[in-house]
């Protein structure tokens, strides 16, 4: 081979660059170039004029790497400080600001083939990182390797990467690394893979600068090394059509290499070293840059395009036969060679190429007769190459196979012809002869398995052949596959095909130099007959995309006819895929009858129908404003730009937008439109009833409460305001436009959801923030700082805010008490808040970090006196301790269903699990609500009585000053004058002021209530047959339907008690007395029909007997109790419950739960109610047996003015009937 000479004279130099040029890239587009520079600045190029459209800057280091999405849309850069960005392709703007993906540096980038991913290697971090480039976030884990250049296969499956000691290959999906070899003796510098990826080749440094080529299907070195670089071979590109290689290199030179032999056949200089190389699109330039700050481009097809048409085959010489064949004028052709025949009969050549014109004019007898002709004078390839080719024409193909067998002989022989190019005219040979399943089998075994296959040769092949296909194909969708497959074989992108392949022009009247076109536009055609219109368009934007300029001037007439062809299909195809909620091909087909702008407002409706099918809400909004502005009457219009825009969050547009077309429809003349709009509600008509839900749910709130996430105090209509500036609120207002979209159950959950609170439990220590303290203020604010008890406030809000509620109330600063009328409602309302309430946090400052088991009961918190209805009324209550952390540790939802935190509060306050869990307010069994609350204190003696309002479910006025004693009188007043529940009356201790049958304190009820053990059922019914046998059923009768069945109910008003009882009158007191001092006194008592019994109490008595009598009257009382009657129970509505009182009452009893059991109202006797319905005669009998058992009596002592007061005593008074026969003393007593 002679020696190369370096061109040094480029065809062209782009000079703007103030530093070495770094990398070099091309757009598909051909027309333009993007370049990278050490000036830390990329320049965008117009490719045709030479001139800088665009200088990109932002990065702040040197730029070292580049990279061009496939479709031209997207750049990537890299610089020396560990920066990428991201550009627009078409503008040049940044896409992204400089994102950190190395601490140093920055070698290489590439994009994958389908553009949603960037892979990124820094050397000095060592990770080639993988970004999306829809977020720009890191995408997966990244692969780990000191890396030099990282490049995807052409069909994305593969990542190679060049690093400092080996070729590492991955699967850039999986991250798994699929092979690893050792490559050059020293520093892996470049990467390039072939089009078809069946080769990669690699660069070298300095100590081994050769180009190594590499078969990914065993990782192998293909031949031998690529000699003749002297330094670093920084950058490799592979031409378009996959026949040539540039490699740059430090050497300042750029060398042009031939891939099928691996020649090295031209060298371009530089004046210093260089740093890229590419090709342009279509392969004609080689453009380089380098240390000189400028970018060089020169032609890469050095000698014509003879010296790349050789690397093919030249089975005819040049001459005018040939030249006559090419242009198709085969009876110049034949004359001219039959003169040669004529000038040298013996000239086996010339029969040889007349037996080829005769086969391109069909003269299949002919050209047998000549080819036979050649081998008789000299047999030789060709010659039993022309034989096959007439043979297959005449349709004799075993005798063809033979003669191309033959033939195969002869080409180690013939300097013009080798086995490569032998097999592949015989391919197309039998594809002429329909033999086209072996014939295109041959091709693809062809370029697969020849080790000296041309694969653009075979690609040609394989695409000419595939065009014939379709072209014979039945079915339209058999042959746009077969138009699509020539389309992507890879070999209509190269200007120089016909030139290169001219000899299957002569060969076989092959017109390669429309066959780009022609495969293009039957494939759009293809789709198009296929019933696919947008694929058509589809293909048509590709070819026209992909083809020159000259190519499309040529076709501009029938690109216009097909571009309407395909509209209506695609319109009425649209429909049909809208219709079956295909939605991606609706917008496809949509979108296509757009573009060829035929589209009219309906086209746009509903692509806008499918683009809110798939939620892409602006494209969506684009296309309701296209109707619009198409037709300003439109409802429809409005109607989809309200649902774009509800779609896209815009709430306040799409209300304004549904307002435009609900006030077209008032405006419009025709009676339909007036029908449909009695559909529609107004937003004023949602809003409306949104309100109404808003103000029943506060009806049951707090009036102030704390906004966890500003930390503000805020009254109802703030949190109103607040609400209905939330996106929520908006939503629902927006979502809901017809009757049919009205749903109360939705409305009345969101404004639940919205407007739940948490309420905090515990116990005030010391100084607590108050109302004026936090007014105005946030709770978040360090000004707050120095605010007695601000950090448990904080951290009570931001724990309801961590579990998704955004209101709070504390007791301490969300009451003004300074104004009576809140300090009224807030008392008379707070167990109703607590019930309402999502969650109560119970706060145990006393409670260590980590505690044990059983820290719960020894809590001071158990002794408060709020605190009983503040763990009762909750439906959900969680306990911290003092560090805010969950008590014991326990995850449960709601600790009322921990066992073991239950258990805990049951034997610290004596309340079973029953009451916390479901309790509902209730004036009956008042005798246990009270033992509940003996033993707690408050701050204020009056709230004693005061926060024992909700559990009895009463509202009564707050006075404080008052007392514990009146305040306590008020409660247990109203209690006995609302229910007749009088279990209150069983004290033990001192009496009160505001009424003597009621305790001074509530300490008073320590005592567990007085409880007689019932007559068991057997015993009763042998009484009872007793007393039938001894003729006692009229006395029972009497007693029973006369004297008892309608007494009223105790009255209790204005401190006097008006108690319905059996009076046994006392006719002597008489003391007992005690060798010791006394506090209290003991007295034994007499009473009519009554065993004696003794009473101690710490008042002084009047004493009398028969001989010493008294003015003064005393008398022993048994309350009555109706259950002794044993009346069958009537249905009854439950206790009415003002709204007020405890939120809506038709709220269901599942809401509070099934009441905990209470002591009988019958505290005197103990007996239970039996739920058996008896004949009347058995409970007169029945009645008179249990008024024989002993009860718990009241002892009264008359006052002058008639009325009486009960004298309190220290334990309970027990009495026992002598003979229910006597006359009983039956009446109503008032006790002052």
């Amino acid at each position: 081979m002679s020696q190369l000479i370096p061109s040094t004279t480029p065809n062209r130099t782009f000079e703007d660059h103030k530093g070495a040029v770094m990398a070099v890239e091309v757009f598909p587009d051909r027309r333009r170039m993007i370049t990278g520079s050490w000036d830390k600045t990329l320049r965008l190029w117009d490719l045709e004029t030479g001139v800088v459209l665009k200088k990109m800057e932002g990065h702040s280091r040197a730029v070292r790497a580049l990279a061009v999405s496939r479709d031209g849309q997207m750049i990537a850069s890299g610089d020396a400080g560990g920066e990428i960005i991201a550009w627009h392709g078409q503008t040049g703007e940044s896409l992204t600001q400089p994102i950190k993906a190395d601490s140093e540096w920055i070698s290489s980038v590439d994009f994958s083939p389908d553009g949603t991913v960037l892979a990124t290697s820094g050397s000095n971090d060592g990770m080639t990182k993988f970004w999306c480039t829809k977020t720009w976030q890191m995408q997966g884990n990244p692969i780990k390797c000191v890396v030099y250049c990282i490049r995807y296969s052409p069909s994305g499956e593969l990542l190679a990467i060049a690093t400092y000691q080996n070729i590492q290959i991955y699967n850039p999906g999986t991250r798994e690394r699929v092979a690893s070899f050792m490559a050059h003796t020293d520093y892996n510098l470049s990467l390039a893979w072939t089009p078809n990826g069946t080769r990669l080749l690699s660069g070298g440094d300095k100590k081994d600068p050769t180009i190594r080529e590499w078969d990914p299907l065993t990782w192998q070195q293909v031949g031998h090394p690529w000699e003749g670089h002297t330094s670093n071979i920084s950058a490799i590109a592979i031409h378009p059509a996959g026949t040539l290689v540039a490699s740059a290199s430090d050497d300042k030179q750029v060398r042009l290499w031939r891939l099928s032999d691996r020649q090295n056949i031209g060298i371009f200089e530089h004046s210093s070293p260089l740093h890229s190389v590419t090709f342009s699109v279509d392969g004609r330039h080689i453009l380089s840059g380098g240390g000189d700050k400028k970018i060089l481009e020169r032609v890469s097809i050095p000698d014509s395009h003879n010296a790349t048409r050789a690397s093919f085959m030249q089975i005819l010489p040049i001459t005018a036969a040939y030249h006559a064949c090419v242009t198709g004028n085969l009876f110049t052709a034949e004359e001219l060679l039959t003169q040669e025949i004529h000038t040298n009969a013996n000239n086996y050549t010339s029969y040889t190429h007349r037996s080829f014109v005769m086969a391109r004019k069909h003269a299949w007898d002919l050209a047998l007769e000549d080819a036979i002709k050649s081998i008789s004078i000299r047999p030789s390839s060709t010659g039993y190459i022309s034989k096959g080719i007439a043979l297959c024409g005449k349709g004799h193909i075993r005798e063809a196979r033979i003669a191309f067998d033959i033939a195969s002989v002869f080409t180690y022989q013939d300097s013009h012809t080798n086995h490569f190019l032998l097999l592949l005219i015989k391919a197309i040979t039998l594809f002429n002869a329909d033999q086209h399943e072996e014939a295109m089998l041959l091709v693809k075994e062809l370029a697969a398995t020849c080790p000296n296959a041309d694969i653009v040769a075979c690609r040609v092949v394989e695409t000419y052949l595939r065009v014939q296909l379709g072209t014979k194909a039945s079915r339209h969708d058999e042959a746009a596959d077969h138009f699509t497959a020539a389309v992507n074989a890879g070999a209509l992108s190269s200007t120089f095909i016909h030139q290169i392949y001219e000899d299957l022009t002569v060969l076989f009247g092959w017109d390669l130099q429309a066959l780009c076109l022609t495969a293009h536009q039957k494939r759009c055609q293809a789709f198009l007959l296929a019933g696919k219109p947008d694929k058509a368009l589809e293909a048509h934007k590709y070819m026209m995309d992909t083809i020159d300029e000259s190519a499309k001037t040529s076709c501009l007439v029938w690109s216009n006819a097909f571009k309407q062809e395909c509209s209506a299909p695609c319109v009425a195809n649209g429909d049909a895929a809208l219709a079956a909620r295909d939605f991606d091909r609706a917008i496809d087909l949509y979108s296509a009858a757009i573009t060829l702008n035929s589209a009219s407002s309906t086209v746009f409706a509903n692509r806008s129908k499918a683009r809110l099918g798939k939620m892409l809400w602006m494209e969506a909004l684009l296309d309701a404003q296209k109707v619009i502005e198409l037709d300003s009457f439109s409802l429809l219009g409005y109607n989809l730009k309200h649902a774009a825009l509800h779609g896209a969050q815009r709430y306040d547009e799409a209300i304004q937008a549904f307002q435009m077309m609900l006030s077209k429809m008032d405006d419009a003349p025709d009676i339909q439109t007036r029908e449909l709009r009695q559909q529609y509600l107004r937003p004023s008509e949602v809003e409306h009833a949104i309100r109404q839900v808003i103000d029943a749910q506060l009806e049951n709130a707090p009036l102030r409460v704390l906004d966890t996430t500003t930390g503000l105090l805020c009254d109802r209509e703030a949190q109103i305001s607040g609400f209905k500036m939330s996106t929520e609120y908006k939503e629902l207002l927006s979502s809901t436009t017809t009757r049919s979209d009205f749903h109360m159950k939705h409305i009345e959950e969101l404004v639940r959801r919205n407007l739940q609170y948490a309420m905090l439990s515990h116990r005030w220590e010391g100084k607590e923030p108050l109302l004026q303290d936090i007014q105005g203020k946030s709770v978040y604010d360090s000004e707050l700082d120095s605010v007695g008890g601000m950090t448990k406030l904080r951290s009570f809000c931001k724990t309801a805010h961590d579990a998704g509620y955004n209101w709070a109330w504390s007791d301490t600063c969300c009451i003004d008490k300074n104004i009576n009328v809140e300090l009224q409602e807030s008392v008379n309302s707070m167990f109703v808040w607590y019930h309402h309430s999502a969650l109560t946090i119970v706060y145990l400052s006393d409670v260590p970090p980590s505690s044990k088991s059983g820290a719960l009961t020894k809590s001071a918190w158990n002794t408060r006196g709020w605190t009983v209805q503040e763990f009762i009324a909750p439906k959900v209550i969680l306990f911290y301790q003092s560090n805010w952390t969950l008590y014991l540790d326990d995850r449960t939802p709601n600790h009322k269903d921990s066992v073991a935190i239950m258990q805990e509060l049951k034997d610290a306050t004596g309340i079973d699990r029953s009451a916390v869990v479901a309790y509902r307010p209730s004036m009956h069994g008042a005798r246990e609500k009270l033992h509940w609350a003996s033993t707690r204190v408050t701050t204020r003696q009056e709230d004693i009585a005061y926060s024992l309002f909700g559990i009895f479910g009463v509202r009564l006025s707050v006075d404080y000053g008052e007392k514990q004693d009146k305040a306590l009188g008020r409660l247990l007043q109203e209690i006995v004058a609302r229910s007749g529940d009088i279990t209150g009356l069983d004290w033990v201790g001192k009496p009160s002021e505001f009424n003597s049958c009621l305790p001074a304190s509530i300490t008073s009820y320590q005592v567990p209530p007085c409880k007689l053990l019932p007559l068991p059922e057997h015993e009763m019914q042998s009484s009872v047959s007793s007393l039938r046998e001894a003729g006692a059923v009229d006395l029972a009768s009497h007693t029973y339907n006369t004297l008892l069945r309608n007494m009223s109910a105790p009255r209790f008003a204005a401190q006097r008690l008006h108690l319905p009882c059996i009076a046994f009158n006392v006719r002597e007191v008489r003391r007992v007395l005690r060798p010791a001092p006394e506090v209290h006194y003991t007295y034994g008592l007499k009473a009519d029909g009554l065993h004696d019994l003794f009473i101690t109490t710490d008042q002084i008595l009047v004493q009398f007997w028969l001989a010493r009598p008294t003015e003064q009257k005393f008398v022993l009382v048994r309350p009555w109790d109706r259950s002794l009657l044993e009346l069958p129970e009537f249905v009854e509505p439950t206790e009415f419950v003002e709204p007020s009182d405890f939120g809506d009452n038709t709220e269901s009893e599942e809401d509070y739960g099934t009441p905990p059991s209470s002591p009988s109202d019958d505290w005197s006797s103990g007996s239970p109610v039996i739920q058996d319905v008896f004949d009347p005669e058995s409970r007169a009998l029945r009645l008179l047996v249990r008024l024989r058992q002993p009860f718990s009596a009241f002892l009264l002592a008359q006052q002058r003015s008639g009325e009486y007061k009960r004298i309190a005593s220290d334990h309970d008074i027990i009495g026992q009937v002598n003979d229910v026969g006597d006359p009983m003393d039956i009446r109503t007593i008032e006790i002052l």
